[in-house]
C-alpha cells in the first residue's frame, strides 16, 4: 500500500510518502517546509492570510511530489495547536480541500485532539527502538504544543498536550534579540506552569528511555555533535546526555539571531524560535531527570508523520 501523510503544524508543514508492507515504512519522500501556520495565533486567535498562502503554496508543492511518484492509495493530513485554537480555521479547511483534490478527492485537514497527537507521535517515535528499553517517555516538541506521551510494546499507558511550544513561547516571552535575562526568567516560568498538568497526568518516573521528536529536538542533536549540515542518518536515534543538552541549550537562548543563522545545521525557519525550544527542552529535562533518573535523551527522527502513515494502513 502507498501512502501519504501530512502533518500541518504550527512551525512546519511536512510529507511523507511511503510504501507500506509487512515489513514496515520505506520512505519514498519525507519533505520539510517551515510555513508558520500558527504565526500570532496565540495573540489574536485567527491565522493570518499570509499564513494561509504560505501553508498552501507549500501543500502545493506536496500535491505536485505525489503525483510525480504516481500517485497514493490514500492520503491523511492532520493538523494540530494552531488549528485548534483558529476561530477562522474553515478557510484553512476550504483551502486543504481544494488543493489536495487532484491526488485525493474529497480529502481534507482534520483537526486531531492533543490525545490523538500524542498516540500517533509515540507510534512513530518508537518503531525503531528496542521494546526492553521501554517503557518510553516521548515528547513531540512543537511549535504551539508539547505531548507527552508514556508507553511500551503493549501501547500508550498515559498522554497529555500541554499548550507550550517553541512559537508559542517566543511570541509570548522572548521579544529581545538575544533574549534578555528577565525575558528567560519570564518564559522560563511560562514553560514549568504549561507542562505542570502533563506532569500531573503522565507517570514520567516509570520512564526508562527518554525519546524526543520534533524539529527543535532534531535541531538540538545536530547542534550538540557539532554536524556541519543538517543529517537525519546522524541524528536518528543519537544520544545527547544532559549535561551537553543543557549546554547547548544554554547556548542557544543566548545568540542573536544572526549566530544562530551561521549555525551549519540550522533550518532558518526555526531561527527565531529555536531560543523558545531550547527553553522548554531544558526544563523538560530537569523534570525527567529528576523524576525517573534519566540522564540521556534519545532523538528520533522518526514521529507524528510515521504514525499518520501507519494509521492510514491500519484502517
Amino acid at each position: 500500500m502507498r501512502v501519504a501523510a501530512i502533518d500541518c503544524g504550527t512551525n512546519s508543514i511536512r510529507l511523507l510518502v511511503a510504501e507500506i508492507d509487512d515489513s514496515g515504512l520505506h520512505d519514498l519522500a519525507r519533505e520539510m517546509t517551515v510555513v508558520r501556520l500558527g504565526q500570532g495565533v496565540d495573540a489574536t486567535g485567527s491565522f493570518a492570510p499570509e499564513a494561509i498562502e504560505r501553508t498552501e503554496k507549500a501543500l502545493a508543492e506536496y500535491v505536485g511530489i505525489i503525483d510525480r511518484l504516481g500517485g497514493v492509495d490514500a492520503v491523511r493530513m492532520v493538523a494540530t495547536s494552531a488549528t485548534r485554537d483558529a476561530d477562522n480555521r474553515q478557510v484553512f479547511f476550504d483551502m486543504t480541500r481544494r488543493v489536495l483534490a487532484p491526488v485525493a478527492k474529497d480529502a481534507v485537514a482534520e483537526v486531531i485532539s492533543g490525545d490523538e497527537e500524542a498516540r500517533l507521535s509515540f507510534a512513530g517515535a518508537v518503531g525503531d527502538l528496542d521494546p526492553a528499553d521501554g517503557p518510553f517517555l516521548v515528547v513531540d516538541l512543537g511549535g504551539g504544543s508539547t505531548e507527552l506521551v508514556l508507553g511500551d510494546a503493549d501501547g500508550v499507558r498515559a498522554a497529555y498536550s500541554a499548550d507550550i511550544g517553541c512559537v508559542r513561547l517566543t511570541e509570548r516571552c522572548l521579544e529581545s534579540d538575544p533574549p534578555t535575562e528577565a525575558e528567560r526568567r519570564a518564559g522560563q516560568a511560562f514553560v514549568e506552569e504549561r507542562l505542570e498538568p502533563a506532569f500531573d497526568a503522565v507517570p514520567v518516573r516509570d520512564a526508562r528511555t527518554w525519546v524526543g521528536v520534533a524539529g527543535t529536538m532534531t535541531t538540538l542533536s545536530a547542534v550538540a555533535q557539532n554536524l556541519p549540515a543538517y543529517d537525519p542518518d546522524r541524528i536518528h536515534l543519537s544520544r545527547i546526555p544532559f549535561t551537553d543538552l543543557r549546554d547547548v541549550c544554554d547556548r542557544l537562548v543566548g545568540m542573536t539571531r544572526a549566530d544562530r543563522s551561521a549555525l551549519g545545521p540550522m533550518h532558518p525557519g526555526r531561527v527565531d524560535v529555536i531560543g523558545g525550544g531550547s527553553i522548554i527542552a531544558a526544563t523538560l529535562a530537569e523534570r525527567i531527570g529528576a523524576e525517573a533518573g534519566i540522564d540521556t535523551l534519545v532523538v528520533s527522527e522518526h514521529d507524528i508523520l510515521d504514525g499518520i502513515a501507519l494509521s492510514v494502513a491500519r484502517g
